[in-house]
């Protein structure tokens, strides 16, 4: 039940958004203005502020959950590499399929429902799973969106390989080396970073609400291979995936955590890459607006379907 309150809240947010847009209030501008806070400015602090409270997590958890998250990650490229075939989808489109696979909004979307449903402490989990998504996506999602690069291209992926220090990494790192290092955070500089994690959630839902008004439901529907892919991504993965986890795994939080790094649309990233190689980007975000739209009723089934079969999440 707390699922799925938050993501109707969420969806609430996203609904303010969705509004906002239609009213020529948050525009493209606009909205790559807030991503650019949410992306360097609030998610870190999220992350950073993961590691003020007095709850300690045993160093054992945390190199289980860094195994977890690489082989979580090479299940799901191995998926990708059959996923496009078995949907028949055309060979130009077979790279943008395998980066939707692999990589989710865990970012924009993960991040704000841990927060609100586990609590700090799971992002300190969550923060092991963007270190390795994020040399994945410069490295793996390149290769799957640009498998032959030019002369030309080839300093573009240099480039892009340079962003896998971005401040979400930079971030992470600092929060490790806060906890392992036992560092106290000073008073004033905690408040500031729960207040600018506070605003994570409410301005990268309405970013995403935003987006979902600049798109058409009518193509997205009429789209059957995208919509099976969507099935696929929110439900199917998640499920089966959470089926094999908790044959190993016991702790509740990491488990929450696990779940939602499954559960959570295809991430926006996939969509501006595919743009930036010049791949099919309409489908890219077309996909994102399509999982994003129906992960408010994907997750929290996923959630129900998970503690019917016994688990805790």
């Amino acid at each position: 039940m707390l699922i799925l309150q938050q993501m109707l809240a969420l969806f609430l947010i996203m609904l303010a958004g969705f509004f906002a847009e239609q009213k020529n209030i948050l525009d493209e501008d606009t909205c790559k203005k807030i991503s650019w806070i949410v992306v360097n400015i609030a998610n870190p602090a999220m992350i950073l502020s993961s590691v003020s409270g007095e709850s300690r997590i045993q160093p054992g958890e945390l190199a289980v959950t860094s195994l977890i998250a690489m082989l979580m990650f090479l299940c799901l490229m191995i998926l990708a590499s059959f996923l496009p075939g078995i949907l028949r989808v055309d060979k130009s489109q077979y790279g943008v399929y395998r980066v939707m696979t692999v990589f989710s909004n865990i970012g924009f979307m993960g991040f704000p429902i841990l927060s609100a449903l586990y609590g700090k402490e799971s992002l300190l989990y969550a923060a092991l799973f963007v270190l390795i998504y994020n040399v994945l996506i410069y490295t793996y999602g390149i290769i799957c969106l640009n498998p032959k690069p030019s002369e030309g291209s080839r300093s573009m992926v240099k480039t892009s390989l340079k962003k896998i220090g971005n401040v979400g990494v930079l971030a992470s790192l600092g929060a490790l080396v806060l906890y392992f290092g036992n560092f106290s955070l000073p008073d004033m500089v905690s408040q500031v970073f729960d207040m600018f994690a506070n605003l994570t959630a409410p301005l990268s839902m309405m970013v995403i609400g935003a987006s979902l008004g600049q798109m058409s439901v009518k193509d997205m529907a009429r789209d059957v291979k995208l919509l099976v892919f969507s099935v696929i991504k929110l439900l199917v993965i998640p499920v089966s995936g959470m089926w094999i986890l908790s044959r190993f795994l016991e702790n509740p939080v990491l488990l929450g955590v696990c779940m939602v790094m499954l559960a959570t649309p295809v991430g926006s990233m996939t969509a501006m890459l595919a743009q930036q190689y010049e791949c099919d980007s309409e489908l890219a975000s077309k996909g994102v607006a399509l999982t994003t739209l129906l992960s408010v009723a994907a997750i929290p089934l996923v959630a129900a379907v998970c503690r019917a079969m016994g688990i805790s999440v």
